[in-house]
């Protein structure tokens, strides 16, 4: 696995790292020798916050912890990702056979200012829609912690779709007509 740290407003001692290496590496028996793991550590009103990202195989996996500890913060991420995948065993074990893990997957998000007059746009990412099923989408948007989704459908001959969390409780499905 490998692994890449990021501090915002925080300088951390190595041990924390190796400490944070050395939970997540727990991990590894989920995913391949390729997985990624993006651990940012911050500090904000004395509380330790800890975001873990994984890739594992194309699907993305993601953890926000805050404690008033740092370890803490690490063991409960790490925590967190582990129930997702416990949650979802049935799933990702489906996918697996299927082949869904070999497409990739990057997250996209665009900012707008809320100033009515600067409607530029402050952050671009680049996205490859994959082709999935609506449930492979709604567990992809679940594993992110989003509450939207991009792909394309499987279920309508590949056409770009966007599955989203309702207020309700419930998940939407947005469908391109053209």
């Amino acid at each position: 696995m490998k692994f890449q740290y990021s501090e915002k407003k925080v300088k951390l001692p190595g041990n924390v790292h190796a400490y944070a290496e050395k939970k997540v590496m727990k991990l590894g028996r989920y995913f391949e020798e390729e997985a990624e793991a993006l651990i940012v550590f911050s500090v904000e009103k004395n509380r330790n916050n800890v975001e873990l990202t994984v890739r594992g195989a194309g699907t993305w996996f993601r953890a926000h912890e805050s404690t008033s500890d740092m370890f803490a913060s690490v063991d409960a991420a790490v925590g967190t990702i582990e129930g997702q995948i416990r949650k979802n065993k049935t799933r990702l074990a489906r996918r697996l056979r299927q082949d869904a893990f070999v497409r990739t997957a990057e997250e996209t998000s665009f900012v707008a200012d809320e100033k009515e007059e600067d409607l530029s746009i402050v952050r671009i990412k680049k996205f490859s829609f994959q082709p999935m099923n609506r449930e492979e989408a709604v567990l992809q948007m679940n594993l992110l912690e989003h509450n939207f989704f991009a792909f394309r459908d499987e279920d309508n001959n590949g056409a770009f779709a966007v599955v989203y969390r309702r207020n309700d409780g419930g998940y939407g499905l947005l469908e391109d007509v053209t």
